[in-house]
């Protein structure tokens, strides 16, 4: 079998599985293909970074628990109903900030950002070196909801910031706020030791990450492009955890570092025609006409290709896997973007193979709305579908818009774009002093035993905003966390969410190493 990525939901990222069951239709795939023989580069070696020196930081832990577990308990959830927002939640927990860390808002310039309602959060820590190129880190305010029929399934009440068993319990500890409350508890120590960072931080977290971000995210982006920065040294939001077992066939703790984000888009497909009675249907009933419409557009699948984070991917983890598929990985690490070979064949049949990996192959179409209707003895006036894409790079709205005109056919269709629409992010860099300083800073947290390697977000976060502009193109997501084993991953959006405290200290000290790093960039 050929191992290949999984996307797994909560986190919008690969792990690889074993086995594939079915390849692509021939005409899915466009590009000429070339044979080759399966020779394995020279230079397609190992690239984990060795001989990183541990470093230890003293952490009050016992206060940053109590104020992690405080922070649980405010509920500032995104719901998808942007009208059922509790500005109260989100108010009373900047009060709770505040409260919290003293220095950081006595030093730190705070804003609030956001339209129609102004909860996100930028602080700007200013550098010494005001030439030097600013560094961003990013995290959200918000949590998804805890369904009321989940509710007995936890073991902790989730708004409560139980600390029981060695964890910290509760909904968002995980997604997200450890990692606003990390980065705040490293900052208020490096400001009481008497530190400022020589270029200049900038903290941001949103309140509608859940949802898109258009609300926040966009909006404190924005912000920024528009006071003139030209470059971002370094941005880093939140992403997958550390874990291991997240590879099958590799034991060792793994830490993803995502690169790229596929874009994203919903449009809207309406037909408004005449209604009536059932009892005198037409030839054609707008149902029917729409439903033929998806049907036709759900059949002009985009083309498949391999996308270069993909090949960043496999360039870290390919030597790390299986010895016996090494060609096959070398393929397409070292693939060509304009020309596809027989090996680099091979991996699409394989990834196309699975539902849950196409996604990384290409442009998906996904119907997710379909509406018409009152009653049953009248015939609808009108009907409407959603459909949400998540472009791969080059396809643009124009582009996808043109694409489903063209696999309709039928100019009685009105395509309307509904959504914040955001394009496919740029590509981080992968082995510059950016990427290598966060490789560097994991290791000297977590360790030497473990497999560092870049990934392509599929879905991704609200981070998108700053990655598909000029001014932000190497933005790298992790969540500085240590999961136990991937059974932990459950409680992303799910029941039981939560962190071990000891985790959570050595999070905290990934951050204030981190501000130390920066300075060598």
């Amino acid at each position: 079998m050929i191992p290949v990525f999984k996307f797994t939901l909560p986190f919008l990222f690969f792990i690889l599985i074993w086995g594939c069951k079915e390849a692509p239709k021939e005409s899915e795939t466009t590009t000429q293909t070339s044979t080759e023989a399966p020779i394995i580069p020279e230079d397609f070696s190992s690239k984990q970074m060795t001989g990183v020196e541990q470093v230890s930081i003293e952490v009050d832990i016992a206060g940053a628990v109590d104020r992690l577990s405080k922070a649980v308990t405010y509920k500032t959830i995104s719901n998808q109903d942007r009208e059922d927002f509790d500005k109260e939640a989100f108010a009373s927990y900047h009060e709770f900030l505040e409260e919290s860390y003293p220095l950081v808002h006595k030093t730190l310039k705070k804003e609030l950002h956001g339209d129609p309602r102004p909860y996100s959060l930028l602080y700007t820590w200013e550098g010494k070196d005001p030439s030097l190129q600013p560094a961003l880190f990013y995290a959200h305010q918000d949590v998804v909801p805890v369904p009321a029929e989940s509710r007995d399934q936890w073991k902790q009440d989730p708004f409560s910031g139980a600390v029981a068993d060695g964890y910290i319990w509760g909904r968002g500890v995980l997604d997200d706020k450890n990692q606003i409350h990390a980065i705040l508890e490293a900052a208020e120590m490096k400001i009481k030791e008497g530190w400022q960072p020589s270029r200049t931080l900038y903290f941001v977290f949103g309140q509608d990450e859940e949802v898109g971000g258009a609300e926040g995210a966009k909006k404190v982006a924005d912000a920024l492009e528009e006071r003139g920065i030209e470059r971002f040294a370094y941005v880093m939001d939140e992403s997958a955890p550390l874990t291991p077992g997240i590879f099958p066939g590799i034991k060792n703790n793994t830490a993803l570092i995502g690169i790229a984000q596929k874009g994203f888009i919903s449009l809207e497909l309406a037909i408004n025609g005449v209604g009536g009675h059932s009892s005198m249907p037409g030839e054609e009933s707008n149902i029917g006409i729409l439903a033929k419409a998806i049907t036709k557009l759900e059949a002009a699948q985009f083309p498949y290709k391999i996308h270069p984070a993909v090949r960043s991917q496999y360039r870290y983890m390919g030597p790390e896997l299986d010895e016996a598929m090494q060609p096959l990985y070398a393929a397409v690490a070292f693939g060509k973007d304009d020309e596809l070979t027989d090996m680099e064949q091979k991996f699409i049949d394989a990834m196309a193979g699975n539902e849950v990996t196409r996604a990384m192959l290409h442009t998906t179409i996904a119907v997710t709305m379909f509406n018409a209707g009152i009653k049953d003895n009248v015939l609808p006036p009108s009907a409407t579908a959603v459909v949400n894409f998540r472009p791969m790079p080059g396809d643009t709205p124009e582009v996808i818009i043109e694409h489903v005109k063209n696999a309709i056919q039928d100019d009685r269709i009105e395509i309307k774009d509904i959504s914040a629409s955001t394009p496919a992010t740029n590509i981080a860099e992968v082995g510059n002093d950016a990427y290598n300083m966060l490789e560097k800073t994991i290791r000297q947290i977590y360790g030497n035993d473990l497999i560092v390697s870049p990934f392509f977000v599929v879905g991704g976060s609200d981070s998108k905003h700053f990655q598909a502009r000029d001014f932000a193109p190497d933005v790298y997501t992790i969540t500085a966390i240590q999961l136990e084993n991937t059974e932990e991953f459950k409680g992303f959006h799910g029941v039981n969410e939560r962190i071990l405290v000891k985790e959570y200290e050595k999070s905290i000290g990934f951050f204030y190493q981190i501000f130390d790093n920066l300075e060598s960039l």
